[in-house]
């Protein structure tokens, strides 16, 4: 009796041993080696979102994140494919192993988290307001929001903070810069919300119109970078290697100020303290 069930013990304990280094053999992280023997990178991208993933004059697709996503290639010594899907696509290809990261100015939601992971950050920002020039349409801070009429698309994380502050809302639908900064000039509306840098861009291609950024009310500091699966650790730590490269080198502050006019590859210069949540 003894003897059986000390046999019985001896043979789950060795049963145990075997699973184990068989899970320990499928959990290993080859993410890496599949990328180098196949040498080439398969990148998730949207190509509609400017300027960091879009169709340029000559159709060509180009933007902030794909051009540092090249350099990335170009750096590890492999060739790069890019693939178009919406956002939700973008993760979904990442998760099932269908492309190797995701390049479309991606942040980090507290959701997204559970599953993934960012690269070493490749843009910092945070967000502001547009305003009438002659009296900055009354707006001191997101208290004073309260009465006045935001535009913007509908159904954004912006849309919901102005109204979350009492603002009203002024909805558009694939709406050009132009049409959102007259109407603020006008006053058919009073403030627009969004990424500092996106305005910053807008205000500068259209300098005849009467509208600015509200100076010194900046909230919600923000980075975004490439999006991995948590597995693929080993891929994550090579490209993060390469972008540290790319930074010293001083290639991304190049890409940079292509397309933003500024260097977005380091921490801004303006005192980003406030953050609010749309919720």
């Amino acid at each position: 009796m003894t003897k059986k069930w000390w046999t019985g013990i001896v043979l789950i304990a060795i049963s145990l041993f075997l699973a184990a280094c068989g899970n320990s053999e499928t959990s290993k992280d080859n993410s890496w080696e599949k990328v180098e023997d196949k040498e080439m990178l398969t990148v998730a991208t949207s190509g509609t979102l400017f300027p960091s993933s879009y169709y340029n004059d000559e159709n060509k697709l180009v933007g902030y994140d794909l051009d540092v996503a090249k350099a990335v290639a170009k750096e590890l010594g492999l060739k790069i494919n890019f693939k178009e899907y919406n956002v939700d696509g973008q993760v979904t290809a990442v998760n099932r192993g269908e492309a190797d990261f995701a390049a479309n100015d991606f942040g980090m939601s507290k959701e997204r988290s559970k599953k993934f992971t960012l690269s070493f950050p490749i843009k910092y920002s945070f967000d502001s307001m547009i305003v009438r020039k002659s009296n900055d349409s009354g707006i001191h801070s997101l208290k004073d929001l309260k009465g006045k009429k935001a535009a913007g698309e509908p159904n954004t994380s912006y849309m919901r903070l102005a109204e979350k502050y009492g603002a009203k809302a002024v909805t558009y639908d694939n709406a050009t810069n132009d049409q959102y900064l007259t109407d603020v000039a006008n006053g058919r509306t009073d403030v627009i919300l969004n990424d500092y840098y996106l305005q910053k861009m807008s205000v500068a291609a259209l300098p005849d119109i009467p509208v600015k950024i509200l100076d010194d009310v900046y909230f919600n500091a923000n980075s975004t970078g490439f999006l991995f699966d948590k597995k693929n650790q080993k891929l994550k730590e090579k490209i993060d290697q390469a972008l540290k490269k790319l930074q010293d080198k001083g290639i991304l502050k190049k890409i940079s100020e292509q397309y933003f006019g500024t260097d977005v590859s380091v921490k801004p210069k303006q005192k980003v303290t406030e953050t609010v949540s749309a919720k």
